[in-house]
């Protein structure tokens, strides 16, 4: 998600963008009435915190999100609870699911205005393993990976992003895909390279894009032996008709 510029483009870094990637989402846990904290509401069935958190293996963020409000439903006293120190988290509890709008804000060397997302709170399980997790009443996690972009950022907010450790990707302007480009190089030097090595790292991207490439191809092929077999039936009913016309005039 490009975060949107403001102000003037002056110091900016000219033709570079320099991304930071974070997860954000929910994780849900069924209430067992007979354990259920006596200060908890009665019709409330789980607990369940909403998060902002860095990808591992870097701990932080806040060297360039200073804060991170949360939208709950409207029934929650103070819906709009603002979290302006990490873990960025909110923890409640409730019986249903609901929309909630997370906002981003970042640090004022960064001169970029806030960037909103949207997550929809899961209490029960999902997917194929639904019904056993729900059996073992396994907590619901319900995450995302995203990419907040700083397209051209300022000189003093480069700095910030490039000596903080929280690596990150560089690309000319104009440039294509996802092509890596290091600032520096030397010990010691700014890079801005792509942070871990994980299930969410750019090679196991380009092995999913491998996968769906072997799967379209697949699909192509499959596509082409029935368009094969439909011309085949075709000409076989056209044959049978053919025949049954020249018996009909034999008679």
């Amino acid at each position: 998600m490009p975060a949107p510029k403001r102000g003037t483009k002056r110091g900016r870094k000219k033709g570079i963008s320099v991304y930071r990637p974070f997860i954000f989402g929910s994780i849900a846990k069924y209430l067992d009435p007979t354990t259920r904290p006596s200060t908890v509401n009665v019709d409330h069935t789980h607990q369940w915190t909403l998060y902002v958190k860095p990808c591992p293996p870097h701990p932080d963020l806040s060297y360039f999100i200073k804060k991170v409000q949360f939208k709950l439903h409207e029934t929650y006293t103070n819906s709009l609870r603002t979290i302006e120190a990490p873990p960025f988290e909110v923890t409640e509890t409730g019986w249903g699911e609901f929309e909630v709008q997370i906002k981003i804000y970042f640090v004022p060397e960064a001169n970029e205005k806030p960037q909103t997302i949207w997550h929809h709170l899961k209490l029960h399980p999902y997917g194929p393993d639904a019904e056993r997790q729900r059996e073992r009443k396994e907590p619901v996690v319900s995450e995302c990976y995203e990419e907040v972009v700083f397209n051209e950022p300022v000189e003093a907010f480069y700095e910030l992003l490039t000596t903080s450790g929280g690596g990150g990707l560089g690309r000319g302007k104009g440039s294509k895909g996802s092509k890596q480009m290091n600032v520096g190089g030397g010990k010691g030097d700014r890079v801005a390279e792509l942070p871990f090595e994980g299930m969410y790292s750019q090679k196991e991207e380009g092995r999913e894009l491998d996968r769906l490439g072997d799967a379209i191809k697949t699909v192509e092929i499959m596509v082409k032996d029935e368009r094969r077999r439909l011309e085949e039936r075709e000409k076989t009913l056209a044959d049978l008709r053919s025949d049954e016309g020249t018996a009909v005039k034999a008679r």
